[in-house]
C-alpha cells in the first residue's frame, strides 16, 4: 500500500492493495490475463502486473475509472516500469532469468 495509514493496512491481513503482481500460471493463463484484471479493477487495485512467462513479457495495466488500460507491455531487454510507483521499474530478461 503506498499510505501506510490506510485504514485497509491491518495486522493479521491486509484488506486491499494499491498494486498487484500476478505470475501467469501455465495451467490456466485465462485466469491471469483475462479473469482476475476483471476482479482487481472491481477492487480498485490501481495498477496490476502480469508477469507471462509463456511470453516472457510483463505487461502494466493502470486502472482508469472501473476499468484497466495497458501501461505497458514490456519484453526483454526493456524496464518494466510503474506508473503508481515513481521510478520502480525491474529488468525483464532478470525477472525471467532468476533462479
Amino acid at each position: 500500500m503506498l499510505d501506510a495509514q490506510d485504514p485497509r493496512n491491518q495486522n493479521d491481513a491486509w484488506l486491499g492493495a494499491d498494486l498487484v503482481i500476478e505470475i501467469v500460471s501455465p495451467d490456466c493463463p485465462t485466469r491471469d490475463t483475462d479473469e482476475k484484471p476483471l476482479d482487481y479493477a472491481e477492487a480498485g487495485i490501481l495498477e496490476y502486473w502480469i508477469v507471462n512467462p509463456l511470453t516472457a513479457t510483463i505487461t502494466v495495466l493502470v486502472l482508469d475509472g472501473v476499468a484497466y488500460v495497458t501501461y505497458g507491455v514490456f519484453a526483454r531487454g526493456e524496464h518494466a516500469r510503474s506508473k503508481l510507483l515513481d521510478g520502480f521499474s525491474v529488468l525483464v530478461d532478470e525477472v525471467f532469468d532468476a533462479t
